[in-house]
């Protein structure tokens, strides 16, 4: 009997996880995350330069809805204040292309981010420097990309 379960165990073990990746792929596909709200940080806001002030302005108009007060992150789109948007993994680029033309879901469970039609790339830059500035003010630094 063990003979004629080896050819079977193999198959059976590749469908059982071929169903578990599925499973994943398609679960909260809504964006929903009930653990999300573990990401909204507390941040530290220092004095900003002019052109932050700027940003911080368009900032709240355009990204606080999802983003958060002063960067910190809801229910529905990421903080900037956690590591994985310091300058070295997420380079000002980044940022501008995400405005322009929307980001795919990767780093976070809150499904795909939209274009943001309300701001250009000047607009953009003093976004940036507002969120940098908070960076840096909150422990936020420059870590070099691996993979």
């Amino acid at each position: 009997m063990l003979e004629k379960l080896k050819g079977k165990i193999a198959p059976i073990f590749i469908g059982v996880f071929l169903l578990a990746g599925v499973y994943v792929m398609f679960k909260n596909n809504d964006g929903s995350n009930p653990t999300a709200s573990a990401q909204i940080v507390s941040v530290k806001v220092p004095e900003l330069s002019e052109k932050a002030e700027q940003g911080k302005i368009l900032f709240d108009e355009s990204c606080a809805a999802c983003h958060g007060v002063d960067t910190g992150g809801t229910d529905v789109g990421p903080s900037f204040m956690l590591s994985t948007y310091n300058p070295g993994h997420h380079a000002d680029e980044a940022f501008y292309r995400a405005a322009q033309f929307g980001v795919i879901s990767h780093h976070w469970p809150f499904g795909n981010m939209p274009a943001i039609t309300t701001v250009n790339r000047k607009d953009v830059e003093k976004i940036i420097r507002y969120v940098r500035e908070l960076q840096v003010a909150n422990g936020i630094a420059t870590e070099e990309h691996v993979m």
